[in-house]
């Protein structure tokens, strides 16, 4: 079911249907705001410049964020395939004792 969450965002009001929380919305909303006003503040740009360059910031942050999960997932894979050779030396190394207990 989505919830139809209202939003103040830069003293424009905006009406979210979302299925996350109410509270989690308002959360982002208010963190965005945060960021927009660092950015006018600082800089003197428009509420729109700003909003821009947040989510140019938030993009970036995202692709990051997304090129280190990739990299932790290859490297998982690459310790999931290595205990897997390793395994199979293992099973191979206790035949080979085996055999060689029985002679």
């Amino acid at each position: 079911m989505l919830n139809e969450v209202k939003v103040i965002i830069c003293g424009k009001e905006y009406k979210i249907k979302t299925a996350e929380a109410p509270n989690y919305v308002y959360a982002l909303a208010r963190a965005l705001e945060t960021k927009i006003t660092e950015i006018t503040t600082a800089s003197g740009s428009s509420p729109y410049a700003a909003s821009i360059m947040v989510s140019m910031a938030l993009l970036d942050d995202l692709n990051k964020a997304n090129q280190r999960l990739d990299n932790m997932r290859d490297q998982t894979k690459e310790y999931v395939d290595e205990a897997g050779r390793t395994r199979i030396e293992r099973d191979t190394a206790q035949k080979e004792i085996e055999v060689l207990k029985s002679k």
